[in-house]
């Protein structure tokens, strides 16, 4: 009985653990619903995004969006001081330009994904991050998830 409690116990750890994080289903299913959301009202969509409402900031996932012309960020909940800058200026502690490359193969219709260096929210430790994206009309939506 011992052994089969703490069996149990290390079972219930270990989904505690897996469950603190998003996954890369998780992240890729979440871009899906926020595609959705902008094809049927971007403003609104946008708004969602940036307070994380309806979903779309869950654990260590949420949606950021840049205008695919200009690549001028116009949703990032977690980091509400990137609202407005360029995505294509973000690079990872590496030097990696994940926001150039972004920008560069975002497609309407198909899901891409770049990885980089890049800190969970509420840490600066950065850890290996890969981000789903896509275009959208006139926005380059994605959302990442922690390895």
């Amino acid at each position: 009985v011992f052994a089969w409690t703490c069996a149990a116990l290390l079972a219930t750890a270990a989904f505690a653990e897996t469950a603190q994080y998003g996954t890369a289903e998780d992240a890729r299913a979440m871009l899906q619903k926020a595609v959705a959301a902008v094809k049927a009202d971007k403003k609104k969509a946008l708004e969602m995004f940036n307070s994380g409402e309806g979903g779309f900031k869950d654990r260590d996932l949420y949606v950021f969006c840049a205008n695919a012309s200009d690549a001028i960020t116009t949703a990032h909940p977690t980091d509400p001081t990137q609202k407005g800058n360029k995505l294509t200026d973000m690079k990872d502690v590496n030097g990696v330009p994940f926001g150039e490359k972004i920008i560069q193969n975002a497609t309407e219709g198909t899901i891409s994904k770049v990885s980089y260096m890049w800190p969970r929210p509420g840490s600066e430790t950065p850890a290996q991050k890969a981000t789903f994206f896509t275009k959208v009309g006139d926005q380059i939506c994605a959302v990442g998830y922690y390895k």
